[in-house]
């Protein structure tokens, strides 16, 4: 449970490396209404179709022994990607006035991400982080969660 108070017309993004709602409190802080502004998905491909390369190896300068690399993370990656992209987009619409303030919930990886990749504009918009999981639930369910 949350105890932050959702303002009227405030947003809620909601997300993870696959899916984010947008969320915009159509109510007030005591009793929030949170409508669906934006939706994101990202396919969640398997492997085979996000990269084929086999791990590296290398030698070394020494001797003739070999080291093998370790196996690149697609789905990590991927998921980066998604974020990236969602922060570009919530970046816009704090410059075209949309997003005056915002919440953002989401599990403690994706809000890494979404912190390194986050420009001074949109930082100052950020009211409250929240480190949940919450994005498979249904929007009334996230309300219960968020309102506390």
């Amino acid at each position: 449970m949350s105890d932050i108070l959702i303002r009227h017309n405030e947003c809620v993004v909601v997300c993870d490396g696959v899916k984010a709602l947008v969320l915009q409190n159509v109510g007030d802080a005591k009793f929030p209404t949170l409508k669906t502004r934006e939706v994101y998905q990202q396919k969640d491909l398997p492997t085979r179709e996000l990269g084929t390369d086999a791990p590296g190896r290398a030698m070394n300068t020494v001797g003739n022994a070999r080291a093998s690399m370790e196996q690149t993370d697609w789905h990590g990656q991927a998921e980066q990607a998604f974020l990236q992209q969602l922060v570009a987009r919530l970046d816009a619409a704090v410059a075209a006035g949309q997003i005056k303030s915002l919440i953002v919930v989401a599990p403690p990886r994706a809000l890494g991400i979404i912190r390194q990749a986050c420009s001074p504009a949109l930082r100052g918009v950020v009211r409250a982080e929240i480190d949940k999981d919450y994005v498979k639930l249904p929007v009334h369910e996230i309300e219960k969660h968020l309102a506390g």
